[in-house]
């Protein structure tokens, strides 16, 4: 009898629903659960390396679980096979996987290997749908921050209106994409991107495939408060790239985005303060083989 492992994180936004629906889902499977909480889990690879041929991980969460699991086994090599159930409040991987958000269980073996890589502050990550650097790295912090007081209804759209109006300050930055350096002044949005979502259903790179050799870059550069604030919305429907004067969609295999004043990003939803420097690389098996 098959064992399913269901991986979730018991501090995650909307984990007790989100878990309790992905236990129904394995129950029709018929075989044992064993259950394991991410919350403090340092144990990721003596658990992969503990399971029987035929055990089944099942990784039961949102966009931060996802990354945190990835990042945990990075240099782990197993073959079981792995499952997915969208439990989390962000789940936008499920949505850019699956085309919409009903959440079902679904197979990601092959999604969560080769993956690209990003190098913040002198540590390497892993990351599954992108990095989100400037003004919805502030958004990260700042729902960071009230999550830390208690809060549990963190309202983005309310964080990113006030943060526009007065208190992101946007600057120039640089990119290097494959060698090649562009200069962007008052960016304000300057995500790196391995799918097509991130931050709760925004669309950055609506042509990005997923680990596709390639990664894509966007910026929302030139603009003022007002015009960003308009355009905005229309990043959840990935329109905001017709307006060619403000965004700038770039591709490569390498990506070096510079700030000129620090600022913080997001990984996969997960937040680092005062990044001055990010650089992505697309996964690469010449890389891996070294």
């Amino acid at each position: 009898m098959k064992t399913y492992h269901i991986l979730y994180n018991n501090a995650a936004g909307g984990h007790e629903a989100g878990t309790r629906a992905c236990v129904t889902e394995v129950e029709k499977l018929q075989g044992k659960i064993e259950m394991v909480n991410l919350e403090n889990f340092e144990g990721h690879k003596a658990l992969v390396e503990s399971l029987g041929e035929d055990d089944v991980i099942v990784i039961c969460g949102g966009d931060g679980t996802l990354n945190h699991y990835i990042n945990a086994l990075r240099d782990v090599d197993y073959d079981n096979q792995v499952l997915y159930y969208p439990g989390g409040s962000g789940n936008d991987f499920f949505h850019c996987v699956k085309g919409d958000c009903t959440p079902e269980l679904i197979e990601i073996t092959h999604l969560v290997k080769k993956l690209p890589t990003a190098l913040i502050k002198d540590k390497e990550y892993t990351f599954i749908n992108g990095i989100g650097y400037g003004i919805d790295g502030y958004f990260c912090e700042v729902a960071d921050k009230q999550r830390a007081k208690g809060k549990t209804d963190i309202n983005y759209t309310a964080i990113a209106i006030l943060g526009v109006l007065f208190f992101y300050k946007p600057c120039g930055v640089t990119v290097t994409v494959d060698g090649v350096e562009h200069r962007f002044e008052r960016a304000w949005l300057a995500p790196m991107m391995n799918g097509r979502f991130y931050g709760g259903g925004m669309m950055p790179t609506p042509e990005q495939k997923r680990n596709s050799g390639e990664l894509s870059f966007m910026v929302f550069h030139n603009t003022g408060k007002l015009r960003l604030l308009t355009i905005f919305p229309s990043l959840f429907k990935g329109e905001h790239v017709k307006h060619t004067k403000y965004v700038s969609v770039l591709k490569g295999k390498e990506i070096t985005v510079k700030y000129d004043v620090p600022k913080s990003a997001q990984i996969d939803g997960e937040t680092v303060l005062d990044v001055s420097e990010c650089t992505v690389k697309a996964y690469s098996e010449e890389k891996m083989n070294v």
